[in-house]
Formats: C-alpha cells, structure tokens, sequence
C-alpha cells in the first residue's frame, strides 16, 4: 500500500502579496541544506485515520500548537519523488514562529553507528512569500503554492 501524508498550510495576505507557512525539516540530514528543505507542516497517516484528521493531528505534533480557527480549502493531493502521497489543506491564519514547540523523532545517526539520537521533526519555522517558498520547499510541494496562488486569484478577499 501507497504511504501516505496529510498536512495543513497556513497563510496570510499582506499587501505585497500572499505569505505561507513552512517548517524547514529536523534531523541531520537536512542541517545544511536551505533551498528544497522546507516543508508543508505534514505526516504520514494510516487507513484507520482520515486525511483530514491526520492533517490537524500532524500540524499539533510538528508544531505544537493547534491550527488557526478558518476556512479550510483543499489543495487537494501530489505525488512526490518517493512515491509518497501527499494531501494539504491551506487555511489563512496568524502564527508566531517562536511560539513554535516542535516534535521530535529518534533515528540511527550516525547510520550505522547503533547510536539513537532524538532529533526535531522542524527545527525551524518561518513566513515566505511565494516567490521565496517555491525555492525553498521541496520541489514535489511547489504544486501546493500554485494550487494556493490560483485559490487566491479566484477569491481575493481581504489584504493587510
């Protein structure tokens, strides 16, 4: 069965255009990268679990705070390169980076060292414009931005 993962990005409207959300990924692996190592806050989820509710679920777990109360529109789903299946919702909201209280996850680091260390599944978090997000989010997520661009054009509501 296909893994699959659900999450939610946040944005705001400001006057010089749309701001997202993203979470750079934890761990060693991505420690010195910046550009294509940020994310959607997201995870992988079970069939007894709804995307939905894994969504909501996976942003309280990545970022230790609940989502912004609002209108949740799907940007429905995307293929990445691992063939994982991913789902997001966008909703338009304030958050504080620094009120940000990350998850954690053990692994093997060094791999094969038989050390297991505990890493932050985001060790931070920051607002982007679009132009700034698509080069830093993983490339397989830059449907989301389109998808989130398109949503705004049609239904230009309120800028700060």
């Amino acid at each position: 069965m296909a893994r699959t993962s659900a999450g939610i990005l946040v944005y705001r409207r400001r006057e010089g255009g749309a701001e997202v959300l993203l979470g750079h990924m934890g761990g060693p692996v991505w420690r010195h990268r910046d550009e294509g190592a940020w994310s959607v806050p997201k995870g992988e989820y079970d069939p007894e679990e709804t995307a939905w509710e894994a969504a909501r679920r996976e942003f309280r777990e990545e970022l230790g705070v609940d989502p912004p109360d609002g209108r949740f529109e799907s940007l429905g789903s995307a293929r990445q390169s691992g063939g994982k299946l991913v789902t997001v919702w966008a909703v338009p909201g304030q958050l504080d980076p620094g009120s940000v209280v990350p998850g954690t996850f053990e692994m093997e680091w060094p791999r094969g060292s038989g050390r297991i260390r505990e890493f932050p599944e985001i060790d931070r978090v920051a607002w982007f414009d679009l132009e700034q997000a698509y080069r830093g989010i993983l490339p397989a997520q830059r449907v989301f931005l389109d998808r989130l661009a398109d949503l705004l054009e049609a239904d230009p509501g309120e800028w700060e």
